[in-house]
């Protein structure tokens, strides 16, 4: 098992390396006069992949044991401090190899998506919601999945039906799923054009007269059950077996890759965690791919 994930790592090193020598602007800022760091912004990307797959919340438990069972991958490693000041100024670039890397394999073609939003859990007492650095973006929301009530973030997924992860974005816990799904259209216009007539399944929190038009002159096709006092709508038969598609790469997220234990404790935190889970699924998504693995969103090979 663990070759299969040294294997992923270093697939993953080389195109990340791949990418900043080809784009040097999407290496994380630094001062032009200044020491060179010793571990390279691509080792630290696959670092941050290597410890969602195995499982770590934790930093310092993560760099320890990187220190005692990886190092013929990472000949240094830094402190937990440094780590964790470098990772989070690395947002965009692990962003930008997420859509990378699920642009290179074969499911991104696929004409079907999946739309949905899933609770991140910042804080379970009152206290921590009243002093956290995340009051005022995290907020309390209601699970309808679940029936609980938690104080937090969403993360809002646009998926193919194999579970590639495709749009995202981390709001509030009282976000508008609409709004949402049109924000996330529109800072990707390049992806809505090269996905004409795409069919988009969501819940039935994705309604409304104006929003269905607004879809359909983006040239998208919305597919979602009927709500209360509609008549039944196209597709009915189908949306109780993918309903179980995203709660299971929902679910993916949850129970392989511990997207809840986050651990962050700052907005910029938060977010880069969140967004090394998301590349984790997507670099073992793209690697199962080009292997010609049956399961592509299987997490097993990599997560021991």
């Amino acid at each position: 098992m663990k070759n299969k994930l040294d294997t992923l790592a270093t697939a993953l090193y080389v195109k990340v390396d791949d990418a900043l020598k080809a784009s040097p602007e999407l290496a994380p800022w630094r001062p032009e006069v200044g020491i060179v760091p010793t571990l390279s912004d691509a080792e630290l990307v696959t670092l941050a992949v290597m410890s969602a797959l195995l499982g770590y919340t934790s930093e310092r438990r993560w760099l320890r044991r990187a220190d005692r069972d990886f190092r013929h991958l990472f000949p240094y490693l830094p402190q937990q401090s440094g780590y964790n000041k470098r990772l989070r100024a690395a947002c965009s670039l692990i962003t930008h190899m997420t859509r990378l890397l699920a642009q290179d394999t074969s499911l991104w073609s696929d004409d079907v998506w999946v739309v949905d939003s899933t609770p991140v859990e910042c804080g379970c007492s009152r206290e921590t919601a009243k002093r956290s650095d995340l009051a005022g973006w995290a907020e309390y929301g209601y699970c309808a999945s679940h029936s609980r009530y938690f104080w937090g973030l969403r993360l809002h997924l646009v998926c193919t039906l194999g579970g590639l992860p495709i749009l995202f974005a981390l709001t509030g816990a009282k976000a508008d799923e609409r709004e949402t799904l049109r924000d996330m259209l529109d800072t990707a216009p390049e992806v809505v054009a090269t996905h004409p007539k795409q069919t988009i399944i969501g819940d039935k929190n994705y309604f409304g007269t104006e929003f269905e038009c607004d879809l359909t002159e983006r040239e998208l096709v919305l597919l979602r059950p009927a709500r209360k006092g509609e008549p039944e709508r196209a597709g009915a038969h189908l949306f109780k077996p993918l309903r179980q598609v995203i709660e299971s790469i929902n679910q993916t997220f949850k129970g392989q890759l511990d997207l809840e234990r986050h651990g962050g404790k700052s907005p910029a935190g938060v977010a880069v965690r969140v967004l090394a889970r998301i590349l984790a699924l997507t670099a073992a998504i793209w690697l199962n791919d080009k292997t010609g693995q049956p399961v592509k969103r299987s997490l097993i090979a990599y997560d021991h």
